[in-house]
């Protein structure tokens, strides 16, 4: 009887222990994560690689200053929002790479990115579970992402990447849970993953717009899982048509508003005029407090001798701009000097409004421009006049040059510009922001004209102007923004204020134009896709006499790697055995199977676009990518173990290679982290490459620049 008693003791123990093991584990994996991204946190005590643009970003957040950026600003907000919370009050410069932060209290936001770094990790552990149903599966997956080195140190700074791809590891979790409950359709957490899904989704893009791949992961799943049930012949078109209303719902319809309210809480809180002004157009200002056209007192109408500043009508269109520099020989016959538009607004951006055939004196009665006049312009830091004449523009060779020429505002009659109000009366004033204007060229007749199109270096890398001889064109509107003349009173000038839709809209193609325009600079250190799986080269994100590297830990990437290729390998082998009739499959291979396949698809829809795309690259970008092959690895090394272990004779023979095997792989992952841990944690004294250094033995690839 108490031998009884104490076996049935023994089975309730270890069914209780057995129903709790996903649990403790995940606990297990989620302190050993805390671990690795919490040690050491404030060192280095300066700013690393890009916490010059977050936290400068996170700074202007509190101080409710606009500033232009090419990434959506959930990311940026967050990081601000948690300064402001943990006490910090955006007076640090972050100026540069480098620069300590003597006591300000910037740490929160480095906590804040590091715990969610945590958080990815436990998706990697849940969704692994999810797919497999497998503990052993889940802790690989979950060990290959907590020491990665490459990982750890990404999520120890105050950067975008753990943000975004914290939200990319919520969306699929928040996806696969919905696929699991397709038996209940309709149910309370039905409803509620399918509904996490959209607000994950929308916020993944909301940090950065290649939180689009996850959007077309989901969407491929949804269509899958929709045709699916278009197979079901139990389903009416009814049925069918509540699905997909459904999902168009909680996965299009949620994450545009998530989005849109994202946006309209960013317009809210940046209210205040900053540096970013200069790349939005003059509506768009003047919701800004404190831009100069803001409630906006300046003289209404334009006169002869006023200097303004000049800019294109198109979105995203830039100031009228000139500077000392020369075109080229190589580029232009006329060495004449360079115009151009720039966003950012500087001195070099007004121009003096005079007529074609006098000089201008203060002495002179005061007279307005009107529609249809003749005049000149003349850069008032160089006093030459803008300029255009029968030569081929430095880069569209279709459209003439324009120059700046002449001395102390003297020319000659390629000066002469005519200026066309579009739709006001000839003989009209011409009034600031409200006027648009064509300038045409008295003698080519041709347009001022700007476009996207940028200079090369020569050119300082701004926006090409040229004239163009379709006068009509969209691109050859402008409209005057800024406005001085102390002969002129001030008045409350009446300036149209942007909307949020137009404001939204305008926001979006200001990014896009940014985010087109992100071209490798010269001696730019980058990176390619290809470098990226391989470990080829990192990114130095601390320098001097304290460096941090980011770089994957080799031998869990290569491992990642050999997976990636033996994994399709291993799949068409045991199909083409299927197919022959040669072995059936199991219903474990089918699920293993099944589910590498669709990680597979996440690894590859967050990859192989960075192929196609003609911008600059860095190897973070390939993280999102690495947690997907890191859950992959761990489904197929389970399926490995687990296949080997059936054809052992005895069950406690396969219980004792399963917990050999198991635990030489951790024991490697963990090994391997402590070898690489000064790449994350720091390293001081002499490079590899130089003599008694102590990293010597760490550069396994030339490549590595440690």
């Amino acid at each position: 009887m108490e031998s009884t008693t104490a076996t049935a003791k023994g089975k309730s123990k270890s069914n209780y222990f057995g129903n709790h093991l996903p649990i403790s584990c995940f606990l297990l994996i989620f302190l050993l994560t805390l671990s690795t991204r919490l040690y050491k946190l404030d060192e280095p005590p300066h700013v690393c690689w890009d916490e010059a643009h977050f936290g400068k970003h996170g700074s202007w957040y509190i101080n409710r200053t606009f500033f232009f950026d090419v990434h959506p600003p959930l990311g940026k907000m967050s990081i601000g929002f948690v300064g402001y919370l943990t006490g910090y009050n955006g007076t640090f410069a972050f100026d540069k790479p480098g620069d300590k932060f003597n006591g300000h209290l910037v740490m929160g936001m480095r906590y804040f990115c590091a715990i969610l770094g945590c958080f990815c990790v436990a998706f990697v552990y849940l969704i692994t579970w999810e797919l497999s149903q497998s503990v052993e599966a889940s802790c690989i997956a979950s060990f290959f992402a907590i020491f990665d080195n490459g990982t750890v140190t990404l999520s120890r700074y105050i950067l975008l990447d753990p943000i975004l791809i914290f939200f990319i590891m919520s969306s699929t979790y928040c996806v696969i849970k919905f696929l699991n409950a397709k038996n209940r359709p309709y149910s309370l957490s039905w409803w509620l993953w399918l509904f996490l899904s959209g607000v994950s989704l929308g916020c993944a893009i909301s940090v950065k717009f290649v939180g689009l791949f996850v959007i077309l992961f989901a969407g491929y799943s949804t269509v899958m899982d929709l045709w699916r049930l278009l197979g079901d012949l139990n389903l009416s078109m009814v049925d069918l048509m509540k699905h997909f209303l459904a999902r168009a719902i909680c996965l299009i319809l949620v994450p545009v508003l998530v989005y849109s309210l994202l946006f309209l809480i960013h317009l809210k809180v940046l209210n205040k005029s900053g540096k970013g002004d200069g790349f939005y157009s003059s509506s768009f200002q003047a919701t800004l407090q404190g831009n100069d056209l803001y409630d906006a007192k300046l003289p209404t109408y334009i006169a002869y001798g006023s200097i303004v500043t000049i800019r294109n009508y198109r979105s995203g269109g830039s100031l009228l701009h000139s500077h000392p520099h020369l075109y080229p020989p190589s580029v232009a016959k006329m060495q004449q000097q360079q115009v151009t538009t720039y966003s950012h607004k500087d001195e070099n951006n007004f121009f003096m409004i005079k007529k074609h055939n006098v000089s201008y004196n203060d002495q002179q009665p005061l007279e307005y421009v009107k529609n249809g006049d003749v005049i000149r312009l003349e850069h008032v830091q160089t006093k030459r006049n803008l300029h255009s004449h029968l030569e081929r523009a430095p880069v569209t060779k279709r459209h003439y040059q324009v120059t700046c020429y002449g001395n102390n505002g003297t020319g000659d009659d390629n000066d002469f510009w005519i200026i066309h109000a579009v739709n006001d009366e000839i003989g009209s004033k011409i009034a600031i922001v409200k006027s648009i204007l064509h300038f045409v060229h008295y003698n080519v007749k041709c347009a001022l004209h700007s476009h996207e199109k940028q200079l090369p270096k020569w050119g300082w890398e701004q926006m090409e102007v040229t004239c163009n001889p379709k006068v009509n064109h969209k691109n050859n509107l402008w409209n005057i923004e800024g406005h001085r003349n102390s002969r002129l009173s001030a008045d409350a000038s009446e300036i149209y204020k942007a909307s949020f839709f137009q404001k939204f809209l305008e926001s979006h193609y200001v990014m896009l134009q940014g985010n087109s325009n992100l071209k490798p600079k010269e001696g730019e250190r980058t990176s390619q896709p290809w470098h990226w799986p391989i470990t080829y080269k990192g990114q130095h994100f601390s320098g001097g006499d304290f460096r941090i590297y980011l770089l994957g830990n080799p031998i869990l990437w290569w491992t990642n790697l050999f997976v990636l290729v033996a994994f399709p390998l291993g799949y068409l082998y045991h199909a083409v055995k299927h197919q022959r009739g040669c072995q059936n499959q199991s219903e474990l291979q089918t699920k293993l199977f099944a589910a590498c396949w669709w990680l597979y698809l996440g690894w590859a829809i967050h990859y192989i676009p960075f192929y196609l795309m003609g911008r600059v690259l860095y190897f973070h970008h390939y993280f999102p990518s690495y947690l997907y092959s890191c859950m992959i690895t761990g489904i197929f090394l389970y399926y490995l173990a687990e296949s080997y272990g059936m054809m052992l004779p005895k069950s406690d023979v396969k219980l004792a290679f399963l917990r050999i095997v198991y635990t030489g792989v951790i024991l490697v992952i963990i090994g391997s982290f402590v070898i690489f841990r000064s790449f994350t944690y720091g390293m001081s004294g002499p490079k590899a490459d130089m003599p008694n250094s102590h990293y010597t033995w760490l550069k396994w690839l030339n490549s590595w620049e440690i």
